[in-house]
């Protein structure tokens, strides 16, 4: 894997959590290219292991059969923000994690504990594989991944601003109802394993809302740590 700046030691971690269609992933990765730091969607995890469920034919209440699974597949991922990429037992599934099918069944995977445990710990061994010097974004980075981490961000956003970001994402292909699904039912699914609503002491609350992209990245940019002078 790439890692952007590797010869500089000096750790800075910016750990961005939110809701679905708070803008994560656009502004994670413009906080990357523009501090000189890898990239991780986390989610993007979550959704591999999920195309590696629906292809086993598994039930959702075959929670252990589905734990077993995410300790059996291999996940590759790419951490350049300028191409992040990710690949399932060798095949690259970057294109289909986005699928609709796949936003409608990602909760099954990301609810179940052990599924959480697995990734959690790869997460980890990413970060450190990074020299720790790394954009990370998910749902509990500042909580549980990793809570030490330099810069804390909990990314939020009105519902309503959040369905149509998604919308816009997809080119409109996704209606009303769906886009609902995506955000609001898969919010509260995945609330039941996971913090997101309120941030966590320490964690710097940035409502995106009325904001545009660059004003949110430039907010998380000015968090970072000024680094030492040579």
């Amino acid at each position: 894997m790439a890692h952007p700046q590797a010869q500089t030691t000096t750790a800075l971690v910016v750990a961005i959590d939110g809701p679905s269609g708070s803008g994560k992933s656009s502004t994670a990765r413009g906080v990357a290219q523009r501090l000189g730091l890898a990239y991780l969607d986390t989610g993007a995890m979550y959704r591999a292991v999920t195309v590696a469920y629906l292809r086993s034919g598994l039930q959702p209440d075959q929670t252990e059969q589905i734990a077993a699974l995410a300790d059996a597949v291999e996940l590759t991922v790419t951490d350049d923000p300028e191409a992040p990429a990710i690949s399932l037992d060798g095949t690259d599934v970057s294109d289909e994690i986005r699928e609709p099918r796949v936003s409608q069944h990602v909760s099954i995977v990301a609810t179940n504990t052990h599924v959480r445990d697995v990734l959690t710990d790869q997460m980890r061994a990413l970060v450190e594989a990074a020299d720790q010097r790394i954009v990370v974004e998910g749902r509990d980075i500042t909580t549980v991944v990793w809570p030490q981490a330099e810069v804390r961000v909990l990314l939020v956003a009105d519902p309503r601003a959040r369905m149509a970001r998604r919308q816009a994402e997809l080119d409109g292909k996704l209606n009303d109802a769906d886009a609902h699904d995506q955000i609001v039912r898969r919010d509260r699914d995945d609330a039941t394993v996971s913090e997101f609503a309120t941030p966590a002491d320490g964690v710097t609350l940035i409502d995106s809302t009325h904001l545009n992209l660059e004003q949110v990245i430039d907010h998380i940019c000015s968090l970072a740590p000024t680094p030492p002078q040579e």
